[in-house]
């Protein structure tokens, strides 16, 4: 059960994550990555952050790329809500496959 305070922050770091991805994929034609989900933990120092990468063949690839430049994307971060939070979490990206998931889902019921 998530605290108020933690729902604050998740919406907070899913929009601001969400403008940074968007920044950061207008160089790459036809790739884009949308922040679908942020949990944080309890004491708030590790935010699970959950993309949907589009297509879907180039999500390994791109969760590894962007755990590679999780130091440069957590500064950025820092800069745009330093304001708001104190510490800024430590990120983890992992692959939202929920919407594959659907698909194949639907697929089998046709």
């Amino acid at each position: 059960m998530e605290t108020t305070r933690q729902n604050k922050i998740s919406r907070l770091l899913q929009k601001e994550l969400s403008e940074i991805f968007l920044l950061q994929t207008k160089a790459m034609p036809g790739v884009l990555v949308s922040v679908s989900a942020v949990r944080i933990s309890p004491d708030m120092s590790i935010a699970r952050v959950y993309l949907s990468i589009f297509p879907s063949e180039k999500s390994e690839e791109m969760v590894k790329n962007i755990n590679n430049n999780m130091k440069s994307i957590r500064f950025e971060l820092g800069t745009r809500v330093r304001h708001q939070l104190r510490i800024i979490p430590e990120l983890k990206f992992f692959v939202d496959d929920s919407l594959d998931y659907i698909e194949k889902i639907d697929a089998l019921l046709k």
